[in-house]
């Protein structure tokens, strides 16, 4: 299992605590909305492991829309819940690399 699918699941389970409606609003209330600002940070470094390791970028790229917009409060909910939905499916898929041959580059 490569680190980005890791982090995916790390970031969607992180995304679906966030997505508890009472408890997610009050973690991001009392840390003074640095939550969401982690989240950014990790959904970034997901993103560009993602790439680095040719695999989908849809999950992440939601959680860093999410975590700029997650301030609205039923908006952020909703958004919190697709992410982690997302995120769990783009990392359980396998990684699809391709190899060349070495004199076809």
């Amino acid at each position: 299992m490569s680190y980005s699918r890791i982090l995916k699941w790390v970031s969607g389970i992180f995304e679906l605590v966030l997505a508890i409606p009472i408890v997610g609003g009050a973690i991001v209330i009392w840390t003074g909305y640095s939550a969401l600002g982690f989240m950014l940070v990790l959904h970034a470094v997901t993103l560009i492991l993602s790439l680095r390791y040719q695999e989908a970028i849809y999950g992440s790229a939601w959680g860093i829309l999410t975590s700029l917009l997650a301030w609205i409060p039923v908006v952020g909910w909703v958004l919190h819940l697709i992410a982690a939905i997302l995120l769990m499916i783009s990392g359980s898929k396998r990684t699809k690399r391709y190899h060349y041959p070495p004199n076809q580059l």
